[in-house]
């Protein structure tokens, strides 16, 4: 019978958690205790706080690695309370620390107000800095310089521009995220802060009160340091200064939400150039040559043909989303000749800025960018080498076409060996944690992309009793998702299941044009049906205002795709139903995934199996984790994409999942939603 899906034993998807080897008791194992303990500091410092026992574990654990200067690779499932976890810990015996987060909103709430929290409660005697990447700090500078040449446009910038003035005058930190009247998105933000490239450095009349310089000053000095994942590794590869310096000193790093490493490390250890990148600084060239060498050279004329070779080469491809690697280029393309004009045209740009870069010490910085685009676009081979993807067999070179922009990327097809280098040397902790990092309890897909090897491994299960609060639904009768017209199936199937929920649901999509379809749908269903929910929709607003009404109204739905999947938390009755409409693979015609998947299959290896279904998995877990984020929430996963049922490698996903009650019976759900809470 196929109506239900198995419900008992491991295919229920209990954790049958395969634990790391058991330690001796570890000497701070009684003082863990303690601090978790019904009686301990953390209960009146947290109103809401009960004794966990995987949360006390998962804090001795950590507080072992800590103390042998080890590794430890800690999932936990949502609501282990993971962050207080490894926070006492760390601010008790972690020395120095530095804590690299997944987003810079989660940056903010660790140093805003858990690690406050925790602080206060242990009264342990320890300075917390934050440090974020230089363009979320205000530039002196670089603001004075946008408000003495007047290039604005548009009203609203003028206004923005305003606002920001009276802020650089009274803020301690400069960073713009305490300014909310200026959308993060406005434009004149880039006008206002600075690059590494267009930094004037020790040069500049504002050194002394730089924001950025302070922070890493104030991160020097710190006993804790709260980072993110990009800040982490774009300086570790660049070496710029800030992480590169803080580094040595470091006795504990710890990531959160740490199964996005693989895929932020992938990208600050490639490189990318972009016409985008050549067209800026030939604007600043020319302000720079105009303010600084007007009677030298014809500035204008200078970087017009430079302009022109950009965009000629953004226009050897067509828009919307071209994503192409070497070999996939005819080599008849109109591309490789475009690009060795570029070369040559800015070879010609960093001829004439040398013979002027006396005049002025910006007009020396142009120089520098311009010689390291050039090194960046000679990286590039100017011929494909026919049925080879992949260079020295260690990265692989594929373009990217936007509307305005062509991006050049050279991406390691393997960052283990990178990162492992990173690891080795000076004896120090590290704290992987995420709420997932496993594949029905393997980590190997995790610990393989980052070089890891026999370090110890271990699963601590959610505190929520997920047979009594949730449902896992899949339908029956849906096509198989490659079909034409399968994301209005799914949105027909979900109309009875949404209007039984009472709206409160996430529609997370796999696309950006599902999105847009299911919000089509949705409106005139919601409309035709007289349903007066409330449709909010991933790019009409920023993600923050779109949670924040999705919560206020208490009856929404909101579609969205990537951004939504994880890194939301919505408590209580708003968020009842979390519907998803396939399985999160990665598009086939990535080209860097292609390349890995080739590589692997060279070596024996089965590329889906090892590597796709892994990453779908950990992706669906985390969509999977927007339904019940506390002991009092009630919900239904419903999970459209029929190939968990009807394809081999189903129930290794839906294995992989929390183990709620399973149906594909949509009156089971429909009774659901209708019985009362208790």
């Amino acid at each position: 019978m196929t109506d239900h899906l198995p419900l008992s034993g491991a295919d229920a998807g209990e954790p049958d958690t395969a634990q790391a080897p058991t330690e001796p008791a570890g000497k701070y194992d009684a003082e863990v205790e303690r601090i978790f303990g019904a009686g301990g500091p953390l209960a009146p410092a947290v109103g809401t706080f009960k004794p966990r026992e995987s949360q006390t574990e998962m804090a001795k654990a950590i507080a072992h690695a800590i103390s042998e200067q080890g590794t430890l690779i800690a999932e936990a499932g949502t609501g282990t309370g993971k962050t207080f976890a490894y926070l006492v810990p760390a601010l008790l015996w972690g020395g120095k620390t530095i804590i690299s987060t997944g987003t810079k909103n989660l940056q903010d709430q660790l140093f805003s107000r858990d690690i406050p929290t925790v602080r206060a409660a242990l009264r342990a005697p320890v300075s917390v800095a934050l440090l974020k990447g230089r363009s979320n700090y205000l530039c002196h500078y670089h603001l004075e310089r946008t408000l003495s040449n007047g290039r604005l446009t548009s009203r609203d910038d003028v206004g923005h521009l305003r606002e920001i003035s009276r802020f650089i005058k009274m803020s301690q930190s400069g960073d713009k995220a305490e300014l909310t009247k200026v959308p993060e998105t406005a434009s004149v933000w880039n006008l206002v802060t600075s690059t590494r490239e267009n930094c004037v450095g020790q040069e500049c009349q504002y050194y002394q009160d730089c924001f950025v310089m302070k922070a890493r000053r104030e991160a020097q000095q710190a006993d804790v340091v709260v980072v993110n994942h990009h800040l982490f590794f774009a300086d570790v590869a660049l070496k710029e200064g800030g992480m590169a310096e803080l580094l040595p000193s470091a006795n504990t790093i710890i990531f959160d939400e740490a199964h996005q490493l693989p895929e932020v490390a992938t990208l600050f250890f490639g490189t990318t150039v972009s016409t985008g990148q050549v067209l800026e600084l030939c604007r600043d060239v020319l302000a720079e040559g105009l303010a600084h060498a007007r009677g030298g050279v014809d500035w204008a004329k200078v970087v017009t043909v430079v302009e022109k070779a950009a965009r000629d080469l953004r226009l050897t491809f067509p828009e919307g989303g071209t994503r192409l690697s070497l070999p996939q280029i005819p080599p008849s393309s109109e591309f490789f000749p475009a690009l060795e004009k570029l070369k040559e045209e800015l070879e010609g740009l960093i001829d004439v800025l040398e013979a002027q870069a006396e005049r002025a010490e910006t007009i020396e910085q142009c120089r520098v960018r311009a010689v390291e685009m050039l090194e960046q676009y000679k990286a590039w081979k100017s011929e494909p080498k026919k049925g080879k993807e992949i260079e020295g067999d260690d990265a692989v070179l594929w373009v990217e076409a936007f509307s305005s922009s062509l991006q050049l990327h050279k991406t390691p097809l393997s960052i283990a060996p990178i990162f492992a280098g990173q690891r080795a040397g000076t004896p120090r902790s590290w704290i992987f944690t995420s709420a997932t990092l496993a594949v029905k309890n393997d980590f190997k897909h995790f610990t393989a992309q980052l070089g890891m090897t026999g370090e110890p491994a271990q699963s601590w299960p959610s505190p929520f009793n997920y047979q009594e609060q949730g449902i896992l639904y899949v339908p029956t009768g849906l096509p198989e998702p490659n079909t034409f017209g399968y994301t209005d199936a799914v949105v027909d199937m979900a109309l009875p299941v949404i209007e039984a929920a009472g709206g409160r649901c996430f529609f997370l999509c796999t696309t950006i044009r599902a999105v847009n379809r299911v919000a089509e749908r949705l409106r005139e269903e919601f409309a035709e049906r007289g349903l007066d929910f409330p449709l909010f929709v991933q790019g009409e607003r920023g993600r923050t205002e779109l949670l924040d009404s999705f919560r206020n109204a208490g009856n929404a739905v909101l579609v969205g795709s990537q951004s939504f999947w994880e890194g939301v938390d919505v408590r209580g009755e708003a968020l009842s139903l979390v519907i998803i409409d396939k399985l999160p693979f990665a598009p086939p015609d990535d080209p860097v995934l292609a390349a890995r998947i080739e590589v692997m299959e060279k070596k024996g290896m089965n590329g889906f199996v090892h590597h796709t279904l892994p990453e779908a998995i950990i992706n669906l877990k985390q969509g999977a984790g927007r339904l019940i984020r506390d002991v009092e929430d009630r919900g239904v996963l419903m999970l459209c994409d029929p190939r968990v049922i009807s394809k081999p490698y189903g129930r290794r996903v839906w294995q992989s999942l929390p183990p709620f009650r399973r149906t594909r019976v949509q009156a089971d759900v429909i009774e659901f939603f209708k019985q009362p809470k208790d």
